[in-house]
């Protein structure tokens, strides 16, 4: 599971929650899918995580010195309106 690609995870999950809403499905197939799902649940957040991990040890000061610091919204509008000018 681990080779899964992110996105193809999230497509995953998306159609074990429409088959689980339907309710068609007997139980134990239900639960089946459903430990699938929190399977891929976690390898998605382990992948959201890494990917996040590198953003910090990524990000630069004006100097372009590398620092750890979280990505916030602020800061993208800030890194934009620098290119603006």
């Amino acid at each position: 599971m681990a080779a899964v690609k992110f996105e193809q995870a999230m497509a995953r999950l998306e159609a074990i929650v429409g088959e689980l809403e339907k309710g068609d499905l007997p139980l134990d197939e239900s639960l089946k899918i459903f430990e699938e799902g929190i399977r891929l649940s976690k390898n998605c957040l382990k992948v959201l995580e890494e990917a996040e991990h590198k953003v910090e040890v990524l990000v630069q000061d004006k100097n372009g010195k590398k620092q750890l610091r979280a990505f916030s919204l602020d800061d993208d509008d800030a890194d934009a309106a620098s290119l603006e000018s």
